[in-house]
């Protein structure tokens, strides 16, 4: 099963004042995901009472002002047959993380990666790489090929595996 998600920043929605009330209604329409149908902003504008064009030019704004994150497709990984996710954490050079991240992030098995800041003296990773693989051993070389590609910039890393999936959705208005 396949889900497409609008992320929303909760800080900016919490304002109020960024949103009318046809931003409001294309949020609602779509925050459990786009339709799954073969014209989605059709139904999201059949919904809100406005053309297909308008909604897009409306996410399209919201997105530029960071309202809306992304517009993505979430796909269930278990469903798919991936049961071993892992998030992989790293510890790599300050100076190279933005780097190191780029060149990670577009590995094929790696469905995001992103710069997060060290909790010393206990947690010294700064980068973050989810892999997904169909069990633990596969999961195991794809860390091995991020380790590879990193050379001396690895400095250290762990691998917290999935134990059950949580919520993926972005947040919510409520009325």
């Amino acid at each position: 099963m396949m889900n497409t998600v609008a992320t929303a920043h909760k800080s900016e929605l919490e304002q109020g004042a960024l949103l009318d009330e046809i931003d409001r209604k294309i949020i609602r329409a779509t925050q459990s995901g786009l339709p799954l149908v073969s014209r989605p902003y059709d139904d999201v504008a059949s919904r809100v009472g406005i053309s297909a064009g308008e909604v897009i030019a409306r996410m399209h704004t919201m997105q530029q002002r960071g309202i809306i994150r992304r517009i993505a497709a979430v796909p269930n990984h278990y469903s798919l047959g991936y049961k071993s996710n892992g998030m992989t954490v790293w510890d790599v050079p300050d100076d190279r993380v933005n780097e190191l991240g780029r060149q990670v992030g577009v590995l094929g098995f790696v469905s995001h990666c992103y710069h997060r800041p060290r909790y010393l003296p206990d947690w010294p990773y700064n980068l973050f790489a989810m892999v997904h693989a169909h069990n633990r051993d596969e999961a195991m070389l794809l860390v091995s090929r991020i380790a590879d590609l990193l050379g001396d910039a690895d400095r250290g890393h762990d691998v917290l595996f999935s134990q059950r999936i949580l919520k993926k959705t972005g947040l919510r208005l409520s009325t």
